[in-house]
C-alpha cells in the first residue's frame, strides 16, 4: 500500500512517537502504521515478513517448551550427580514455575516501558544465561538459582513474543501467523521425553541446557534483523502492589495444582491453593482501585477475549493432561520403553504440523464460530478415543488417532489464540497478552492436576497400586468431558467474529 505524506513530514527517519502522532492526527491511515514502521526499522512489510516473524518467535518458545519437558526425564540422573534423592530434585522444577508465576504478569508493563523487541531479545539472552548456569551448576542449590533466572527469561519470552507478533503482523495475516506460533506449545511437550531420553543415554544431562545456547544466540540475531520495534508512546506506572499479590496468587495456585497431582501431596496442596485464592481476592480488590493493574481483569468485558479465555481454558485442560497421561500409559500399561513411547506420541506433533496450512483456509470458509464448534466436538472425540487404547490395537491405528488428535487440538488453539485479540485495541495489547499468557500457564498446570487426580481416584476405587487400562480411560474421559463444555462456550461467539482476521466476507 502506497503511503502519502505531506512534504513537511518527510524526514529520512522518524521515531515511533511521530508515526503514532501522525495516526492520531489523521495524516497516516492507522492500517498503514505497521507497514511504515517496518520500513523505518529495517524490517520487511508485514505481508512479506509475517512467516519469518512467527517462526523466530516460535523457535524461542519451542526452546522453552522443549527444555521444560526434557528436564523431567533427566531428573534421576541429575540427582545421582548432585548426591541427593530423586524426589528432592522437584525443587528445580518448582523454582522455574515460581519465576513464571511472578514475572509473566509483569511482562506487558515491561514491554510497554522498554519496547517489545528489546524485551523479547533480552528475555532470550536471560534464558541463555540461565541455561549456561544450569549446565555448569555443581550443586542442587546452584541449579535452583539458575533455573529461577532461566524462568524469568521464559516468563518474558511467551507473552512478549506473542505481543511482538501481534504488533508486527497485519490483521489479515494473523490466522496464518498464529498457526505457526501455536506449534511449539504442542510439539515441545511431545518431543521432550524422547529427546531427554536420548541425551541422558548417549550424552551428558548438561547438554539439555547447553543446546539452548546456539538456538538462543541465533534467535537474538534474527530478532534484531527481521523484527521491527513497534512500541507504545506512553508507559504507565508499575503496579507494585498488584505485582506482589498476583505473584503470591499464581505461585501458590501453580504449586498447589502441582502438589495435588502427586501422591500424598494433598496435605500441602490444600493450604497452598487456599492462600492463593485469598491472595487472588485481595488482588481483585487492588485491581479495582489501580488505574493500570498488572493483570487487567476488565479485559473480560470484551466479548471475543472473554469467550476465547473461557473456551480456550476448558480445552487446555486436555492439552495439559495429555503429555502427562499418554507417555505414562504407553510405558506402564503397554510396557513400552521411554524411546518407544516417545516415538509413538510424536504423532501428535506431526498432526500439529499438518494443521498450519489448513487453518487459514477453513477459518476463511466457515468462520471462527462454526469451525470451533465442529473441531471442538471432533477433538474431544479423538482424545476420548485414547481411553480405548489396548495392546491388541494395531500400532498404525494408535498412531493415526494421535495424529488426528494433534491436528484438531492445534487447530483449536490457533483459532482461540487469534480470535482473542480481534477486539483488542493496540493500547491494550500488552495487557491482553500478559493476561492471556498467565492463565494459559495456570490452566495447563490445572490440566496435569486434573488428569493425575482422576487417575489416582480410579486406582483408589479399584484397589490398585499400579494404574490399569481402565484407570487411564477414566482419566482421559474426565479431562475430555471438561473440555467438551467449551463447545457450549463457542456457540456464544458472534457468527461474524474475526471476519477481518480470517478474510471471510459476509
Amino acid at each position: 500500500m502506497q503511503l502519502r505524506f505531506p512534504t513537511q513530514l518527510r524526514p529520512r527517519r522518524r521515531g515511533i512517537a511521530s508515526v503514532n502522532a501522525e495516526v492520531r492526527d489523521g495524516i497516516v491511515p492507522a492500517g498503514d502504521r505497521i507497514a511504515q514502521t517496518f520500513e523505518q526499522e529495517g524490517g520487511a512489510p508485514p505481508g512479506a515478513n509475517y512467516r519469518t516473524v512467527a517462526l523466530i518467535i516460535a523457535c524461542a518458545m519451542f526452546m522453552e517448551n522443549l527444555d521444560a519437558t526434557v528436564l523431567a526425564t533427566a531428573l534421576p540422573t541429575m540427582a545421582r550427580d548432585f548426591g541427593v534423592r530423586a524426589p528432592e530434585m522437584s525443587v528445580a522444577l518448582t523454582s522455574y514455575l515460581l519465576a513464571l508465576a511472578m514475572f509473566i504478569p509483569a511482562s506487558g508493563s515491561v514491554a510497554d516501558r522498554f519496547g517489545a523487541r528489546p524485551v523479547f531479545r533480552a528475555a532470550i539472552a536471560l534464558f541463555i544465561v540461565g541455561s549456561l548456569a544450569c549446565g555448569l551448576a555443581p550443586t542442587l542449590p546452584a541449579m535452583v538459582a539458575a533455573r529461577f533466572v532461566q524462568g524469568i527469561g521464559g516468563a518474558m519470552m511467551l507473552p512478549v513474543g506473542r505481543l511482538v507478533l501481534l504488533r508486527s503482523v497485519a490483521k489479515r495475516d494473523m490466522v496464518s501467523a498464529m498457526s505457526w506460533l501455536i506449534m511449539p506449545a504442542l510439539i515441545g511437550p511431545i518431543l521432550g521425553p524422547p529427546v531427554g531420553g536420548l541425551i541422558v543415554t548417549y550424552l551428558d544431562w548438561r547438554w539439555i541446557f547447553w543446546l539452548n545456547l546456539p538456538i538462543g544466540l541465533m534467535g537474538i540475531v534474527l530478532v534484531g534483523k527481521f523484527i521491527a520495534d513497534i512500541r507504545e508512546t506512553a508507559s504507565h506506572p508499575f503496579d507494585g502492589r498488584g505485582f506482589v499479590l498476583s505473584a503470591l496468587t499464581l505461585g501458590c495456585l501453580l504449586f498447589g495444582f502441582e502438589m495435588a497431582s502427586r501422591t500424598g501431596g494433598a496435605r500441602l496442596a490444600v493450604p497452598l491453593i487456599s492462600v492463593g485464592l485469598v491472595a487472588g481476592v485481595l488482588y481483585l480488590l487492588q485491581a479495582r482501585r489501580a488505574d493500570h493493574p498488572i493483570l487487567d481483569v476488565s479485559l473480560m468485558r470484551i466479548s471475543t477475549f472473554r469467550l476465547s479465555m473461557i473456551g480456550g481454558s476448558l480445552t487446555r485442560i486436555t492439552q495439559g493432561a495429555q503429555p502427562f497421561l499418554l507417555p505414562l500409559m504407553m510405558q506402564l500399561a503397554f510396557g513400552m520403553s521411554a524411546a518407544e513411547s516417545g516415538t509413538m506420541t510424536v504423532a501428535t506433533a506431526i498432526g500439529s504440523f499438518g494443521m498450519k496450512g489448513v487453518a487459514p483456509r477453513m477459518l476463511r470458509r466457515f468462520g471462527f464460530r462454526s469451525s470451533l464448534i465442529v473441531m471442538g466436538l471432533l477433538a474431544t472425540a479423538a482424545y476420548a478415543t485414547c481411553g480405548l487404547f489396548r495392546p491388541n490395537w494395531p500400532v498404525p491405528a494408535v498412531f493415526a488417532v494421535l495424529l488426528v488428535s494433534g491436528f484438531l487440538m492445534s487447530f483449536q488453539f490457533t483459532a482461540y489464540n487469534t480470535i482473542a485479540y480481534d477486539e483488542i485495541g493496540k493500547e491494550r495489547m500488552s495487557a491482553a497478552t500478559s493476561f492471556y499468557s498467565t492463565f494459559q500457564q495456570l490452566i495447563l498446570s490445572l490440566g496435569i492436576c486434573t488428569g493425575g487426580a482422576a487417575l489416582h481416584a480410579s486406582m483408589l476405587l479399584g484397589g490398585r497400586s499400579l494404574p490399569a487400562f481402565s484407570d487411564f480411560a477414566a482419566a482421559f474421559w474426565t479431562v475430555t468431558a471438561i473440555s467438551l463444555t467449551a463447545v457450549f462456550v463457542n456457540t456464544r461467539f458472534d457468527p461474524k467474529a474475526g471476519a477481518e482476521m480470517s478474510g471471510r466476507s459476509g
